[in-house]
């Protein structure tokens, strides 16, 4: 925090605190809109009161999100409550687009709301007073513009001006909002559906014919990029000044962190601190990337995928360890919406598995300690695979072992069976290596997958651990070895530690950790083996399984542009146990949007 914005026994100035939702509703004709009211309380006298362009950060205190969400002031009052302090009643107009602002836009009156704020540099509203005072003529020499959401910030710059001081133009989609503190000489409205005011999108009411012929000065706007490079440009080209305001992904907000940060022709410049608003000349606009063309409505997608010569109907799999052996989901689920199933971890011996503690809820997902408990292969062959064949799904059965002998004599067992694929979990310890995992090493991975593969003429697909120094070759010396296919990432080491105790929650000190904070890594290992695997001639290639803390549709579209053929979903089916069928529904409607006829045409697009 600035030197500026603390007091003589060093109080912030800014408020940061909790407060309640006053009001939350629908703003009218808007389906994704919403007006959200609450109050703030200064105790002291020199703290900020918002100014128009500047935001909040705010969230749900009782949040599924990590950050507060930079929310730009839509209207702000200040009176005296019986206590003489301030009191500052504040209206935020929020687009429900991700997570945080469907909790913020879905709360209740009454509801904990965390604020912080105000923030950012206002609109610099003294430079339009003098450009009001200097005007003679009957014409507004101001020009405010206002894109979708981005009219709350301009329609508050608006409701500080005299009335009939500006021209205001507002563009949406559909319908028209934000205006109710508005009032321009000129108020010009465009939507691209043509329900309100002039059919089409800025630039048919803002061209450069009408700006020279009104005679502009300055020019105030916010809304989407493209509309702003536009504004931009046609600043520039006829030597108006232009203010506009910004968005970004934030963290901290008071540009202490440096995540926000936007590139500008002096430099990167902090989104929260250095604006969000700034001078349009030192901005740069990338060019938009072209789109890719719908499908018509008649054209459906092919969501079937081919893994070593097995036909998946889709690319979800239930991963193993998270599904037993198909049948504990059928009281509550479809399980033929899923495209596989990979049944649970089974060793050639029985297994009990951990005694103590087996699970536990942290942040971003859960911790367990399960101990590969099975009933070993002969009672998995004999008594649960017929159940998992005629559910309909690809049945991968799940070999784990200790020993090169247990593998072996496992696989030898899966080949004479009808599963269609053994998913090869090396993942597990080796006991005649100081316990070390068969996977950590290209040599003893190598080593384990040409045993096994020496036995069994059944698709082998290899499930890599993620605590691998590099997982990049040993995926190739599993290629080597002869895999079919490369499934990964396995779960991450982690400890948890009993405070109450003093002493480590798992009996075995160190557990699996997964979940959705489990994705970003996921991912970026699951590219990196793809990136590797690309370099090899094109015969040589294997498909790529992705798993890691894949819950929604939108987690696997990443993981298929990063190059995956399937993804397999585990922790998620815990509390949503439809995740396959909502993951098979958001990906056909993904690419029907996109313009993908098949998961071919955007696997691995994101690869450089």
């Amino acid at each position: 925090m600035d030197l500026a914005e603390i007091d003589e026994e060093g109080k912030g100035l800014l408020f940061f605190g909790e407060t309640k939702v006053e009001q939350i509703s629908a703003v009218k004709g808007q389906n994704n809109v919403f007006l959200l009211k609450t109050s703030v309380v200064l105790e002291r006298e020199n703290q900020l009161v918002p100014k128009a362009g500047q935001f909040f950060l705010i969230r749900s205190k009782k949040t599924n999100t990590n950050y507060n969400r930079p929310i730009s002031v839509y209207h702000s009052e200040v009176t005296r409550n019986e206590n003489g302090h301030r009191k500052v009643s504040v209206q935020f107009m929020i687009l429900e687009k991700g997570r945080g602002t469907k909790e913020l836009c879905h709360m209740y009156e009454g509801e904990d709301l965390s604020l912080i704020g105000p923030l950012g540099n206002p609109w610099d509203i003294c430079e339009a007073e003098e450009i009001i005072k200097k005007n003679t003529t009957s014409s507004p020499k101001i020009a405010i513009i206002g894109g979708g959401i981005g009219v709350a910030p301009v329609a508050n710059l608006a409701s500080c001006l005299p009335a009939k001081s500006y021209d205001f133009y507002a563009c949406f989609k559909s319908g028209a909002y934000g205006l109710e503190y508005v009032n321009p000489a000129n108020l010009k409205i465009t939507t691209d559906d043509g329900s309100v005011g002039i059919k089409g999108m800025l630039p048919a009411a803002f061209s450069k014919e009408t700006v020279q012929k009104a005679g502009y000065e300055i020019i105030y706007a916010c809304g989407p990029a493209p509309a702003l490079a536009y504004v931009k440009n046609l600043a520039e080209e006829l030597g108006i000044k232009c203010w506009m305001s910004m968005e970004h992904r934030m963290l901290c907000g008071l540009g202490a962190c440096l995540g926000c940060t936007i590139e500008t022709t002096q430099g990167l410049k902090r989104c929260c601190k250095d604006g969000p608003v700034f001078d349009s000349k030192i901005l740069e606009f990338p060019k938009p990337e072209p789109r890719r063309k719908p499908l018509e409505k008649e054209e459906d997608v092919d969501l079937s995928v081919d893994i070593a010569g097995v036909h998946f109907k889709n690319p979800t799999i239930a991963s193993a360890g998270t599904f037993a052996f198909g049948q504990n989901y059928r009281g509550v689920s479809d399980v033929r919406y899923w495209g596989g199933i990979a049944s649970k971890g089974c060793t050639l011996e029985p297994r009990p598995g951990n005694k103590g503690e087996r699970s536990l809820e942290v942040a971003g997902g859960n911790m367990n300690s399960i101990g590969l408990q099975n009933p070993g292969i002969p009672y998995f062959i004999k008594e649960l695979l017929p159940g998992m064949i005629g559910l309909g799904p690809v049945v991968i059965a799940n070999l784990a072992g200790s020993d090169i002998e247990s593998y072996v004599e496992g696989a030898k067992l899966l080949d004479k069976t009808d599963c269609d694929m053994i998913e090869l979990n090396i993942s597990c310890p080796n006991v005649k290596a100081a316990g070390l995992a068969w996977g950590l090493s290209a040599d003893t991975a190598y080593y384990c997958v040409a045993s096994v593969r020496a036995v069994t003429t059944k698709p082998l697909m290899v499930k890599l651990s993620p605590n691998a120094p590099d997982n990049r070759p040993i995926a190739i010396a599993c290629i080597k070895a002869g895999a079919d296919a490369i499934s990964l990432i396995n779960m991450v080491h982690g400890v948890a530690i009993d405070i109450e105790k003093g002493k480590p929650f798992f009996n075995n000190v160190h557990a699996g950790y997964s979940g959705p904070g489990l994705k970003p890594l996921a991912l970026r290992i699951v590219y990196d083996v793809v990136q590797e695997i690309n370099k090899l001639p094109e015969e040589q290639r294997v498909p790529v399984v992705g798993i890691g803390g894949i819950s929604t549709w939108q987690d696997a579209v990443e993981f298929i542009m990063a190059g995956a053929h399937a993804i397999e979903i585990g922790q998620a089916k815990f509390t949503n146990p439809d995740v396959a069928l909502d993951v098979v529904n958001g990906l056909r409607t993904f690419m029907k949007q996109h313009g993908y006829k098949n998961l071919a045409e955007m696997r691995g697009i994101a690869q450089r």
